[in-house]
């Protein structure tokens, strides 16, 4: 974050003569140069006499101090919470630190001065805000989790007229995320299978190509299980064709159900390296074209027709009379069966005493059942799982507010990953959790009643249980990541920083710093307080602003994480792009802290 290189920026007005502005390089912070005094001179001289001139007002010189390994050791763990830090671990900081800064071997230096100190904090790779292995248990059933979902995969643009290809599916899983979609039509002449969104002017890529893609491509984010979720308008004769296909690919990497209705979902420990198919059984098909005449005054959305998922769809009548017997290598391969609900929502989320299932709900609907079925959609959900995907009018792949379904537990937020804007930051800041291994274990108030056995309810006045300090040092590392003139072509930016709850609604909130003007290293040495009711379920949002008096406010980089997730202490927050690229140099110094 800090610059080694010092000089000035010039600025051209009107052609006719130049502004000068100085690159201020940044200098540590009173909280950092305190911290390094206090675990450096609590073993080494005199600490009393160091107490004496902190309080004093003075600050003493740092140029010959060094922090040691155990010293380094000891601010980790009792500064940053890293209670598991050993003295390899801060050996190894050090000799990495040294060799960035100074190219010094082992043991030609054995500690770090306060510069080094300062630059150790400001590496988002050393010093990062999140744990970057997977910490939470991974032993219990599918439905306990969060799953990182996406929708029309195959997708590469808006809803109606992209292109369809595998490179979506390859970055989604690069990514992280662990539910693929696929969307399967017979091709003009009926023989061979294609992946498109249907009734559309997309253009098709062959089942094929996405298989052999995510078989290749499944675990190199995460060991964890990829499911397919296949939304089939195939007849039984393609549908053995599928079967045929996704067998010989996936080999034995495809997990196959010992029965065919599971009591219980299999943990993704169990399933490590699996690939897992979900999609109505055949048989289905003939049930939902028998009752498509059933009125939809009851069903889930009014809207349906206009909201919903191919997946959702009845198929045409052709299709529907070659497929009355269904395909058994078709269904053999079905891990979790799926399907929306017929006639009434309230007795749909009931689910089966012995079986379990995955039900497709829209985001409307979803947010109609959380309206008048919260309690029933929260219980469902503690055995059963649930997919929301967008309103069937998102033509340009935008996305919608996900914190709804995960409140009430909902495990598939299927969202359109080549999208853009806050909710699809929230999705990705959502899933930075848990080593980003795409499981996200839900919170056992989500799984349980309380004690006065009542389920959970995010719409309930609750008391605040914890509360969240943020502080906002500085940030740095723009004028790498942009052109000099990106964000004003007369002077250096103007940046500030929004900071945003978001999670139930008692809990959602928003702050912001001052504006630092014509600066591009911005110092604002602001905290700010969140009281907290269900910490739990909160993300925070970090957007970095330059203000602009005459157009809107241009963007300078975002961060999201799960408030949950925080590691406590002086933390480097790495910035992203609108699309959830992490930007080379961009970032923050921050300081959070939870009491």
């Amino acid at each position: 974050m800090t610059s080694e290189d010092t000089g000035s920026y010039n600025y051209k007005m009107f052609n006719f003569f130049n502004r000068k502005f100085k690159i201020t390089e940044l200098e540590p912070p009173l909280d950092v140069r305190e911290a390094f005094m206090t675990f450096t001179e609590q073993i080494s001289h005199d600490h009393d006499n160091a107490l004496k001139r902190k309080k004093s007002g003075g600050l003493i010189s740092h140029s010959h101090v060094l922090m040691t390994v155990d010293q380094l050791r000891r601010f980790l763990v009792f500064h940053q919470d890293q209670v598991d830090c050993t003295p390899s671990d801060a050996e190894k900081i050090i000799e990495q630190i040294l060799n960035r800064r100074h190219h010094l071997k082992k043991y030609t230096r054995h500690g770090l001065d306060l510069d080094d100190f300062f630059h150790f904090l400001c590496y988002d790779d050393l010093n990062g805000p999140l744990l970057n292995q997977v910490h939470h248990d991974m032993t219990a059933p599918l439905s306990n989790y969060f799953i990182y979902t996406g929708h029309n995969s195959y997708l590469t643009g808006n809803q109606l007229s992209s292109d369809c290809s595998e490179v979506p599916i390859i970055r989604a899983l690069q990514r992280g995320v662990r539910v693929i979609e696929l969307d399967l039509w017979p091709n003009s002449s009926k023989d061979e299978v294609h992946v498109l969104h249907g009734r559309t002017l997309t253009t098709p890529v062959s089942l094929i190509k996405c298989l052999k893609s995510i078989k290749e491509y499944a675990f190199v984010s995460s060991p964890y299980p990829v499911i397919i979720t296949l939304e089939d308008h195939l007849t039984s004769d393609l549908q053995s064709k599928v079967a045929e296909m996704v067998t010989q690919t996936f080999g034995d990497l495809l997990y196959y159900p010992e029965s065919d209705c599971l009591a219980e979902f299999p943990s993704p420990e169990t399933l490590k390296h699996r690939i897992i198919i979900s999609t109505k059984p055949p048989k289905e098909y003939l049930e939902v074209a028998s009752s498509s005449n059933i009125a939809e005054t009851n069903s889930v959305d009014a809207d349906e027709k206009s909201d919903s998922d191919p997946e959702d769809e009845e198929c045409n009548d052709s299709d529907q009379k070659s497929s009355q017997q269904g395909s058994p290598e078709y269904k053999r391969m079905i891990t979790i069966h799926a399907g929306k609900p017929k006639g009434a929502l309230k007795d749909a989320l009931k689910g089966g005493a012995n079986k379990v299932r995955r039900l497709s709900l829209s985001e409307q609907a979803l947010e109609k059942a959380a309206t008048s079925h919260g309690n029933d959609v929260v219980r469902f959900t503690q055995r059963n799982i649930i997919r929301v995907y967008p309103k069937g009018t998102r033509f340009n792949s935008s996305n919608y507010n996900p914190q709804i379904g995960w409140m009430h537990g909902a495990q598939m937020i299927a969202f359109n990953m080549q999208g853009y804007g806050k909710s699809l930051w929230l999705m990705h800041g959502m899933f930075k959790a848990n080593g980003g291994c795409g499981y996200v274990k839900k919170p056992d108030f989500l799984m349980c009643k309380d004690p006065d056995n009542e389920l959970f309810d995010p719409k309930k006045a609750s008391v605040v249980t914890k509360t969240l300090k943020v502080k906002v040092y500085m940030g740095d590392g723009w004028r790498l990541d942009f052109s000099h003139t990106h964000f004003d072509a007369y002077s250096p930016p103007d940046f500030y920083t929004k900071i945003h709850i978001v999670g139930v609604p008692a809990d959602c909130a928003k702050k912001k710093t001052k504006i630092i003007e014509d600066n591009w290293t911005p110092v604002w040495d602001e905290e700010f307080t969140f009281p907290l009711t269900t910490p739990d379920l909160a993300l925070l949002l970090i957007e970095v602003r330059e203000y602009d008096m005459s157009e809107k406010d241009d963007f300078g980089g975002q961060a999201c994480f799960p408030v949950s997730e925080i590691q406590p202490g002086i933390r480097s927050v790495p910035l992203y792009d609108k699309k959830g690229e992490k930007l080379k140099s961009s970032r923050l110094l921050m300081r959070f802290q939870m009491v």
